[in-house]
């Protein structure tokens, strides 16, 4: 019997504190850089909004809801 126990730090938490540092350093010296960017990766992510946020709310136009098969209309 071992009565030695070790202390172990999960792999997970040893990545988020090394994700905090890098970021922390990261903002420090780049911090203009990464808000001019920001505006940008706003812009790009609207059309992946777009896309996900679109499924599922039935049809746009009244005479597609008559069609068969389709999961939010016709018989």
């Amino acid at each position: 019997m071992s009565t030695h126990s070790s202390f172990r730090v999960p792999f997970w938490l040893g990545g988020c504190v090394l994700a905090a540092v890098a970021l922390f350093f990261l903002w420090g010296e780049h911090h203009a850089h990464i808000l001019a960017t920001l505006t940008y990766a706003l812009l790009l992510l609207c059309p992946l909004m777009h896309l996900f946020m679109h499924r599922g709310h039935g049809p746009h136009h009244p005479d597609q809801a008559n069609m068969k098969g389709h999961p939010h209309g016709g018989a």
